[in-house]
């Protein structure tokens, strides 16, 4: 059976608020070999509109040059600024301040593994080397080693994505969390594991540790991970230990566990010079 347009394939990974930045890689003889850089919230949407063609949504330089391959895609933005900022260093890595220095592209050296390249430098190269972002191959025929390997927090997969949006509380669950007053008090005796002062919906964090059922203020771990790790000169740790039950936990995953709490501070951290 054909898939349909814009539809990703049976088995694809299911992503909650995908922010991404992909690779494609053209597979006309004609222009075979060129790459284009983009982002997109919704892949296999994004894909389809490049093979279309420009009256479809898909860019310019990708217009009637198909048929182009999805074969990388970088995802766990924070937002979308952020996955746009990364975008365009990945486009220009010569005007961007954090890249600038970086070797230039070879004469011989192929598009794609210049990409790669630069990808592999971004990277490991702040803010980006702080961020809990997933390195997709999409296609494993196109996958290779990269020159420099991203930092432990950042897995490399393989296999398709989908994007799909945030699901939310039925009616009846809201109306049940209104009107039960146990939860509300249960809440309120909520009490910061590093700070000792109460915890609210808006500033909790939770251990991922099933068994533990530390609470702590978000601002309060972040300190307490950076304190650690000896990084008080940063705003964002990458991973830290439980107080209680000592699990070593990634930032990104306690941030995916309780997206929102942590977004502003994310914001300000994933900066760069382009306009």
């Amino acid at each position: 059976m054909t898939q349909a347009i814009g539809k990703a394939p049976p088995g694809a990974k299911e992503v909650e608020d995908f922010f991404g930045v992909y690779l494609l890689y053209c597979l006309n003889p004609k222009y075979k070999a060129r790459t284009y850089i983009g982002f997109t919230v919704d892949p296999n949407r994004r894909i389809s509109q490049h093979n279309r063609g420009a009256g479809a949504g898909g860019a310019m330089r990708t217009s009637n040059k198909g048929p182009w391959e999805m074969v990388l895609i970088t995802h766990g933005f924070p937002n979308q600024i952020a996955a746009l900022r990364f975008e365009w260093s990945w486009q220009h890595p010569k005007r961007s301040r954090r890249l600038n220095q970086l070797p230039p592209k070879k004469s011989r050296e192929k598009s794609f593994d210049y990409c790669l390249r630069v990808l592999a430098s971004m990277l490991n190269t702040e803010p980006w080397s702080r961020l809990p972002l997933t390195v997709r191959w999409l296609n494993p025929d196109f996958q290779q080693d990269f020159h420099l390997d991203p930092p432990l927090h950042m897995p490399m997969v393989q296999g398709p994505v989908k994007s799909v949006k945030p699901k939310k509380p039925s009616k009846k669950a809201l109306a049940a969390a209104e009107a039960d007053p146990v939860i509300s008090d249960e809440e309120d005796d909520l009490v910061c594991n590093l700070c000792f002062r109460s915890v609210t919906s808006a500033t909790r964090m939770d251990c991922l540790n099933p068994r533990c059922r530390t609470v702590s203020h978000a601002i309060c771990l972040s300190d307490s991970f950076l304190a650690a790790a000896g990084e008080l000169d940063q705003m964002i740790p990458i991973q830290g230990s439980c107080m209680t039950c000592s699990s070593v936990q990634q930032w990104g995953d306690l941030v995916r566990r309780r997206r929102g709490c942590f977004k502003n501070i994310q914001d300000i951290s994933v900066t760069d010079e382009e306009d």
